[in-house]
């Protein structure tokens, strides 16, 4: 039994972190890179499942590994540094983007992964968006330094500009692509010498004495050396000494640059993000109150929900980011939705879909725990008392089907599939009050959605289906304006049910929302609403 300062020491080595990307960064090469280097995995593998290559460990579905994306985040946890790290994969692909806000809910930083050669793209800006509004601290890193590429200053201009924040360089490139040549410590004073033909992680490291240093000139053809110099003259003159209040309110990005496919500054990203990532944060509740995670309280919310992860049983497994306090394997706890007790007897931990019993944990870790349909996406738990943290909320879908099963007798599977999926937040699912569950309706943010969800039918449920689109293109949940739900709307206007039973109108256009919203001025269509029930 650990005491509370040993209980408070456990929770101050705690760092819970995210990696966020647009699609084809390496988001999961990194990742894998970084379970390297905590020791997790003694041998990285490939994103794409080639013949005779090992898979990478955070993509465990076989989907993912057929398409070579990821398609619903990961946790993994590993200790590097003395610190227990937890890290959270996330999909880059638009179509799972509510599935990486809700893990950004769960995290206390995030690593914001940048292609050299292709700059801030789309989804970054819309992630570092989401990163700001949360006021999460952000590491940048730099990656595909072998491959040909901006150069850094039009890089870090680039970033700033685009996501009006300021960039602190950590390292900075000696060359890009065919003339990468490694990497400069702006904190340890080193060069790192990358070279293609070294055994494993051999890595040479040599002291510059500063941007005049005839090092330069040794290490790298003249031209690199010239352009090296002049970079590093600018930037050291230029730039004051790194600003760690800024960076934890958000206003600074520390930026690494390096190669996670060639392993190559991966950990000293790693080293510096030990140094400076912030532990778990207070986290507000629904009445503006903070409960700090050194408080004796255990706390916690759910923030993913996964079915099928152990096929051979058919589980759901719960996942809850501790906020305060200890976890023991066990214990009994107060379920706010449900304003019931509850015992969480069987927990795990995570390396991707690989898990291991876990009989304590802290705030600011995150635990999977078993679940038999008691607990659904913003779930809170507390040791003591009704704990409500703030809502996750759900968007609204823009795509929608009806879904075919073709035998008959199989419908009823089909149906409780169906719920539990949604009840993962991979789909959304619509009834029709007039004909129930027969023939639901599924709604999606994105195509690929669809595919994940017919390819999951079948393979995870022996549920071979025919999906028949609709023309449905807004959802949308009518509420007064002190948000209660409205199930009568003037007009000819028909109203479904989504799966907690709140009224949701379905329209083909926008068009047709703007004359809902003449019809009924008092009535307020929501884009979102709160997963807990």
């Amino acid at each position: 039994m650990l005491s509370i300062p040993q209980v408070q020491a456990e929770i101050k080595r705690r760092r819970t972190f995210a990696i966020i990307s647009h699609p084809d960064a390496g988001k999961t090469t990194l990742t894998e890179k970084l379970l390297y280097h905590g020791g997790v995995i003694h041998e990285t593998g490939e994103v794409k499942g080639k013949s005779g290559t090992k898979a990478v460990t955070s993509d465990w579905m076989e989907l993912e590994r057929q398409k070579g994306i990821s398609i619903t985040s990961s946790v993994m946890t590993f200790d590097y540094s003395k610190l227990r790290i937890n890290l959270l994969d996330t999909p880059g692909h638009k179509d799972f983007s509510e599935d990486t806000y809700r893990v950004l809910m769960a995290v206390d930083s995030a690593c914001m992964l940048i292609d050299v050669a292709k700059g801030v793209e789309e989804r970054t800006k819309k992630l570092y968006e989401v990163c700001r509004y949360r006021k999460i601290p952000i590491f940048t890193f730099v990656n595909k330094l072998d491959r040909e590429g901006k150069d850094p200053l039009t890089l870090i201009d680039e970033i700033e500009k685009t996501l009006g924040m300021s960039c602190y360089p950590v390292t900075w490139p000696l060359g890009i692509g065919q003339r990468f040549k490694g990497i400069y410590n702006r904190v340890t004073k080193q060069i790192m010498i990358y070279d293609q033909r070294r055994e494993g992680d051999e890595v040479s490291f040599f002291d510059l004495k500063g941007p005049d240093d005839p090092l330069l000139f040794e290490i790298l053809d003249r031209e690199s050396a010239q352009q090296a110099k002049e970079e590093l003259d600018l930037i050291e003159n230029a730039l004051p000494p790194f600003d760690e209040e800024a960076f934890l309110k958000g206003e600074i990005s520390p930026v690494t640059f390096g190669s996670a496919k060639q392993n190559f500054g991966v950990n000293t990203f790693l080293d510096f993000f030990c140094k400076y990532a912030p532990g778990a944060q207070p986290r507000t509740t629904q009445t503006g109150d903070k409960i700090d995670p050194l408080d004796q309280k255990f706390t916690g919310f759910v923030f993913k929900i996964q079915a099928n992860m152990d096929r051979r049983h058919r589980d759901r497994v719960a996942f809850i980011r501790i906020c305060s306090g200890k976890f023991e394997r066990g214990m009994k706890v107060q379920h706010a939705r449900l304003n019931r007790e509850l015992r969480l007897a069987y927990s795990n931990q995570f390396v991707a879909a690989d898990r291991e019993t876990v009989d304590e944990a802290y705030a600011g870790d995150i635990v999977g725990v078993n679940d038999t349909g008691n607990f659904a996406i913003g779930d809170c738990v507390s040791s003591q008392g009704i704990v409500k943290f703030e809502d996750i909320p759900k968007f609204a879908p823009e795509l929608f089907g009806q879904l075919k099963v073709t035998d008959a007798l199989k419908r009823s599977k089909m149906q409780e599939a169906l719920i539990h999926l949604s009840e993962e937040g991979a789909i959304q699912l619509f009834v029709d009050p007039l004909i129930g569950m027969q023939d639901p309706l599924v709604g999606a943010v994105g195509e690929l959605q669809f595919e994940v969800l017919v390819h999951r039918l079948a393979d995870e449920y022996n549920l071979p289906v025919r999906l028949q689109r609709l023309p449905f293109t807004v959802a949308r949940w009518p509420r007064t304006k002190d948000g209660k739900p409205v199930s009568e709307l003037k007009g000819d206007f028909r109203l479904y049910k989504d799966l907690i039973d709140q009224p949701v109108l379905l329209l083909n256009q926008e068009w047709d929302l703007n004359w809902a919203q003449r019809e009924n001025p008092d009535i307020e269509f929501a884009s979102s609403i709160s997963r807990a029930r």
